[in-house]
């Protein structure tokens, strides 16, 4: 009996410690198929966040014009996802006042981009891949927060407008951007330049440029290089006076040069009979000159007078002709008086 009692006895102990192991192999197989589930979890809610991602940027594709175009406003989207590589077939992006904070390196992938429009936004770097989209026509990074510009910007070869105004502390260009022969529109208004960048004057194709709003003080001598330029936007500067040679720009038509620090009007712009449109108001020039008033004249033809201002120049460099003059007359009759009184 003692036998069968230890035999049954040891036999129990055992079913016990079999009992517990396999009880023990359950719940460890029980944590790991919960663990792996709780991956699983984890992966599909990603799996369906960018799926999420992907149907709210596939809404804002759409054909405009024969184009594709991704437009997001006013809706923060202060990092644009990865996913967006999916829509590579993109020709705009019309990103506005998203507070987004950096153009993606992946922006290579979209050779097709022909326009890049992000302004009024809080992007602090141009990346050096952007200098690959050698398709781009348009670049508009106006109100963000760019101090530089990388030199890899002029193998955008195909860039024919480029807007960078108020940047602020943006103060120069590389000069390898006179490389870009076909940029035709170039603002670089209400930003921090002291002088007109060389490789701004050296581009061959330049027809518009807005300069306003910035510290020059001073323009090239060379400034008839740009001999394309028509439009040239030079208020609220602090220029004092102006080069000889901006008389030999040929194809100038619009020339504004409100509130800087101008005392006269050079005399050889009298012949600058191309000059549509020119502007001097808010200048402290030498002499107050008042253009004579016109009989039965409309008040939009006497604001269009004032505005235009090509009237005004004429009559300045005239009334300043005849002051110099007067001047060099009175000069030679003190000096012949003075001879006379020696003999």
């Amino acid at each position: 009996m003692v036998g069968v009692v230890a035999c049954s006895s040891v036999s129990s102990i055992k079913a016990l410690w079999e009992t517990r192991i396999k009880r023990g192999r359950e719940e460890e197989e029980q944590r790991r198929t919960t663990s792996k589930g709780g991956t699983t979890g984890r992966l599909s809610v990603r799996v369906w966040e960018d799926r999420a991602v992907l149907a709210r940027l596939k809404e804002k594709l759409q054909m405009e014009d024969g184009r594709l175009v991704l437009r997001i406003e006013q809706e923060e989207w202060k990092i644009l996802p990865g996913c967006l590589i999916q829509f590579i077939q993109a020709q705009e992006w019309q990103i506005h006042r998203t507070g987004l904070l950096k153009i993606p390196h992946f922006i290579s992938s979209f050779q097709n981009l022909l326009v890049l429009d992000l302004s009024r936004n809080a992007v602090a770097e141009v990346p050096k891949q952007i200098g690959t989209l050698t398709r781009l026509k348009e670049l508009l990074l106006s109100y963000n927060r760019i101090q530089f510009v990388p030199e890899e910007l002029s193998g955008c070869e195909s860039l024919e407008r480029l807007e960078l105004a108020m940047n602020r502390n943006l103060n120069e260009l590389p000069h390898q951007l006179r490389n870009l022969t076909r940029l035709q529109h170039l603002d670089l208004s209400m930003n921090d330049f002291s002088l007109l960048p060389d490789c701004v004057v050296a581009m061959p194709g330049l027809q518009w440029l807005d300069m306003g709003g910035n510290r020059l003080q001073l323009l090239p001598d060379d400034i008839h290089r740009m001999e394309k330029l028509h439009t040239l936007w030079l208020q609220r500067n602090e220029l004092e006076k102006l080069p000889v040679n901006i008389s030999r720009m040929a194809s100038l038509d619009t020339l504004v040069l409100s509130s800087n620090r101008l005392r006269d009007i050079p005399s050889l712009m009298e012949d600058m009979t191309n000059l549509r449109f020119v502007n001097f108001r808010d200048n402290p020039l030498t002499m107050d000159v008042t253009l004579p008033p016109r009989k039965k004249v409309a008040e939009d033809d006497e604001d269009d007078r004032e505005m235009f201002g090509r009237e005004f120049m004429q009559m300045y460099i005239q009334e300043a002709r005849k002051r110099s003059y007067a001047v060099l007359n009175m000069h030679c009759v003190n000096q012949i008086d003075e001879d006379s009184a020696d003999k």
